[in-house]
């Protein structure tokens, strides 16, 4: 068993005491003995640790030894390394202590407490909450409000407020290339309530599974469909789109072709044009989920793949990312062949979105608010890629950014096997992110490169250069360049 006791001159009356001991060799029993330090509090938050020759040579142990040990608490978050500043304890919130259990007492039982937010919420899916056009919305719905016929306040239309259905098919035309009449547009709450509605529970939906869908998607569109009895078979993804040539025996496959998800890039257009012919050959459908289509920056607009059959492809929607999840509103654009049956699976008395959000929703789209609106955040998120993808040139070269074409998130392709050791090191940052495995099929055939999804929407304008400064300092070191030297 080796000790140490190494004076701290940055913190005033600590001494580091390690004590290596068990059978895993010197690099584990270093690894456990620091964590043991900085969970017990002895090694607090800033702490500089010596320079890994330093330690080495007072333990008695060889210099790689150390600078391993340092590299894998760096890679899972317990410490941080940057050059001239050395490797230091770091900074985190504190993990609440574990109260001791006490005897079962009758009375009410209290709610647990909820979870503490993230420093940095670095997740894909949501917009800027504080870009919200609070003023443009309260303008258009006092409007709205002032407007609306007294008709408005009873029974509505399952189809949703014909001036929204008229606003859209208008919008939607002028751009992204759709071919619809407010007859084929059906308003809903966003694109799982439409999903809902075309399958339904328990096959109450005009469509039937099986349903072929892109290896890499959202874990809670599949729960939903498998919870409608509805089988989803993965499609191979590559750069540039879902492999639609593999398609077989399936009537409808889900696709996301202006903006695969979450891997990025449009689909092909020759698998564009393919995956209609296929359509039309199985007398099948195509399921366009059209969730970031306005937000492109490097190249033009790629056009909805609607507008190449609209009696083959349904289009479906939303302002979830344009303007907030919160609103609820959404829309399909369906064949003539669909409507009667998402209608009825809609029901007569269902909760449908709020008639004075649609009513709100069309005035903002006719009187131009909302292309307004999209081209402010256009800009703004555009700003926010080329700054991440600036910062990752300069802090962490060797990662790849992919994906950042278009959307609202870029994908980091990580060191093999660095995937999960850079979401821990997160975590204890207070850095939210997603890994890119939680996107993959379950049953897709192979395993992609490591990941991280990194949505650089989500934090507001004040938060985004401190949100970026956590993502640098959590992702993993380039290894073939060495351990940065501490001290």
């Amino acid at each position: 068993m080796a000790k140490s006791w190494v004076n701290s001159a940055e913190r005033i009356g600590a001494d580091l005491h390690l004590e290596l001991s068990g059978s895993g060799g010197r690099r584990a029993a270093l690894i456990d003995a620091l964590r043991a330090a900085v969970r017990g509090g002895r090694l607090a938050p800033g702490t500089r640790l010596p320079p890994y020759r330093s330690l080495a040579a007072d333990l008695g142990v060889a210099r790689n030894t150390v600078a391993d040990a340092y590299a894998e608490l760096v890679a899972e978050g317990w410490l941080t390394a940057r050059q001239g500043s050395g490797t230091r304890v770091a900074e985190r919130a504190r993990p609440l202590r574990a109260q001791p259990m006490r005897h079962a007492v009758k009375g009410p039982v209290t709610a647990p407490p909820r979870a503490r937010a993230p420093r940095h919420d670095l997740r894909q899916g949501t917009p800027d909450a504080s870009a919200f056009p609070r003023a443009a919305w309260l303008a258009s719905y006092r409007r709205a409000l002032q407007q609306a016929p007294d008709e408005v306040f009873g029974p509505g239309d399952p189809a949703g407020r014909v001036e929204l259905r008229e606003a859209l098919t208008e919008y939607l035309a002028r751009v992204r290339g759709v071919r619809t009449a407010p007859d084929r547009i059906v308003i809903c709450s966003g694109f799982a309530h439409g999903l809902r509605l075309l399958f339904g529970q328990g096959g109450g939906g005009p469509l039937r599974g099986p349903l072929a869908v892109e290896s890499y998607g959202l874990g809670f569109h599949r729960e939903l469909l498998r919870t409608a009895g509805v089988r989803t078979v993965p499609l191979p993804v590559d750069e540039h789109g879902a492999r639609v040539e593999e398609l077989t025996r399936e009537r409808a496959v889900l696709l996301t072709p202006a903006h695969q998800f979450p891997t990025g890039g449009p689909l092909h257009a020759e698998r564009r044009t393919a995956v209609v012919d296929w359509a039309r050959a199985q007398g099948g459908v195509v399921l366009e989920d059209d969730y970031d289509g306005e937000f492109r920056y490097d190249r033009k607009p790629v056009g909805a793949l609607q507008g190449l059959d609209p009696e083959r492809v349904i289009l479906l929607g939303s302002v979830s990312k344009s303007l907030s999840p919160a609103l609820r509103l959404g829309w399909m654009v369906l064949p003539e062949r669909y409507v009667e049956g998402v209608l009825t699976a809609k029901g007569e008395r269902e909760a449908w979105a709020s008639v004075l959000d649609q009513l709100s929703l069309a005035d903002l789209i006719v009187s131009g608010s909302y292309d307004r609106h999209v081209r402010r955040m256009r800009q703004r998120y555009r700003s926010r890629r080329d700054r991440l993808v600036a910062a990752l040139a300069a802090r962490a070269p060797h990662i790849e950014v992919t994906g950042v074409a278009a959307g609202l998130h870029a994908v980091l392709r990580l060191p093999p096997g660095t995937e999960r050791s850079a979401l821990k090191a997160a975590a204890w940052q207070g850095v939210a992110l997603d890994e890119l495995a939680d996107f993959r099929h379950p049953e897709a055939a192979t395993a992609d490169q490591d990941g991280l999804v990194v949505g650089y929407a989500t934090p507001s304008e004040a938060a985004f250069a401190a949100a970026l400064e956590a993502l640098c300092e959590v992702l993993p070191p380039d290894v073939s360049a060495g351990v940065p030297a501490a001290g």
